[in-house]
């Protein structure tokens, strides 16, 4: 049985809808472990299709996918996404 928190971290993610793109070092920290999106997908309770999303700037993952993501790597949320692009609202 799955937890509440793996549910909201598989469906809570936004679209980026201002054109810009949240950078993220996912990939490149991927590529350094040798992980696939599917195993990060499943480390982290959502899908490939979201990793995929996120890595390429379509989607923005939401907080807690993001520590989620941030903490299976051993850094904080600020080392794995990069917000200096991002305005704030």
């Amino acid at each position: 049985m799955q937890s509440r928190l793996y549910y909201k971290c598989k469906a809570n993610y936004t679209i980026n809808t201002e054109g810009e793109k949240l950078k993220t070092k996912i990939k490149q920290l991927r590529k350094e472990r040798k992980l696939s999106q599917e195993e990060l997908a499943l480390e982290v309770g959502t899908t490939r299709q979201t990793i995929t999303s996120i890595e390429v700037g379509k989607y923005t993952a939401s907080l807690v996918l993001a520590y989620k993501i941030a903490h299976y790597f051993g850094l904080t949320i600020e080392e794995v996404f990069e917000f200096t692009d991002v305005e704030e609202e």
